[in-house]
């Protein structure tokens, strides 16, 4: 999937827990999250990747 130009994956490792990843530029951020819904966990992973971008615009 994509979200403001940064490709990521999120994938189901066991009920309620899902295993997400992304990429900006060099650096990759991994992790995983609690949820009982697909969509709360893709929607988390699309939170991450904004602080990420602001971080980003900031350096």
């Amino acid at each position: 999937m994509i979200y403001k130009g940064v490709e990521y994956t999120v994938t189901a490792v066991a009920p309620g827990i899902w295993k997400w990843q992304f990429r900006i530029g060099d650096k990759v951020v991994s992790g995983k999250t609690e949820a009982k819904l697909n969509l709360l966990a893709i929607r988390r992973v699309q939170l991450r990747i904004d602080r990420e971008l602001k971080k980003v615009e900031r350096e």
